[in-house]
């Protein structure tokens, strides 16, 4: 079925505190040059103790609000992608349809972790183009640090905060979905967890604290292989080359993954897009930033071809290539 759907706004948040590695290096036996060289990140944005994915969304939405001119009365479905939801009920989506007033919307969070905005795009695109929704709201929203053990160096120099929103509306004349696949590895969920209230899974006891535990060389791998696959997936699918893409955009978990992924493609670095190097990895906002980055530098123009690529805990996989069209009144500059 042919997409009635197109992304028309963005607006996105980061908070104002500022960890760099060199704070790092005053609670954990790491340093700045091990991180860069590692990872390509130099810093990252962390919640204030009073800021959860609620606060950090309010301020997406309003931010595009602000950016876009949009109104809100006339949407219809508000959905939410975190994994650090304020409660476990209500959802982050039903706040935000309160703060915003929105007087007829369904709303409702789901989690798929890092993947989580390729998959809300699937999700909205679906609802969208089969005609039962018009006008979503999407919003990806995560404050990482709150789950994060900084005692795990490995795992603590990575992730960072921030959340982002979008607005997906009807239109079967220009539509932003060419292609879309995803899919799910569950054999893998015990690389990438978070306990809640369960601590075994497939019969394996897992630590129990409430923080995110990562076993990266085995995520390294299965991404590395994952992506590519799926990437060459969708331009088949769309039946076009992969040269044609005018930005590759993939989950910005590790710079180092990144280009081990692009070589794999023969798709130069130059043409990707990323936010780790200053926002570390956000998760479900990861895309959305790098997007916010293309932008704010003007290397993002409308009528651009894009390669979204999300992938992580599950393990979920997600992407999409899509023309990208923001509707013109938005303003260009952040």
């Amino acid at each position: 079925m042919q997409s009635k759907a197109r992304i028309t706004s963005i607006g996105t948040y980061v908070p104002e505190r500022i960890l760099h590695n060199d704070d790092l290096e005053k609670i954990i036996d790491t340093n700045d040059e091990w991180i860069i060289k590692r990872t390509g990140i130099k810093e990252r944005r962390i919640a204030a103790e009073d800021e959860f994915a609620s606060t950090l969304a309010f301020k997406a939405v309003e931010n595009l609000i602000q950016r876009s001119g949009k109104t809100l009365v006339d949407v219809d479905g508000i959905i939410v992608s975190t994994t650090t939801a304020d409660f476990v009920m209500p959802s982050v989506a039903c706040l935000v349809q309160a703060r915003f007033d929105i007087p007829q919307a369904a709303a409702f969070d789901f989690n798929t972790a890092c993947s989580g905005f390729a998959y809300a795009a699937h999700i909205a695109n679906g609802l969208i183009t089969s005609g039962l929704h018009k006008k979503i709201l999407l919003i990806t929203t995560e404050t990482m640090s709150k789950i994060m053990d900084y005692t795990d160096r490995a795992t603590c120099i990575l992730f960072g905060d921030g959340a982002a929103a979008f607005l997906l509306e009807y239109d079967e004349v220009n539509p932003s979905f060419i292609a879309s696949h995803y899919g799910t590895n569950g054999h893998g969920g015990a690389h990438v967890y978070c306990t809640n209230l369960a601590s075994v899974m497939n019969g394996v006891a897992l630590k129990d604290d409430g923080k995110l535990v990562q076993n990266g060389p085995e995520v390294y791998k299965w991404a590395s292989r994952t992506v590519p696959e799926g990437a060459k997936i969708l331009v088949a699918q769309a039946k076009i080359p992969l040269a044609s893409i005018d930005w590759f955009v993939p989950h910005s978990a590790n710079l180092r993954m990144i280009q081990s992924i692009c070589e794999k493609l023969k798709h130069p670095i130059e043409k990707t897009l990323t936010s780790v190097e200053y926002y570390g990895n956000t998760s479900s906002v990861s895309i959305p930033l790098a997007l916010q980055r293309g932008l704010d530098d003007g290397r993002l123009q409308n009528g651009h071809t894009l390669l979204l690529y999300g992938f992580g805990s599950g393990l979920t996989y997600a992407g999409h290539i899509v023309k990208w069209q923001l509707d013109p009144q938005r303003e260009q500059s952040f």
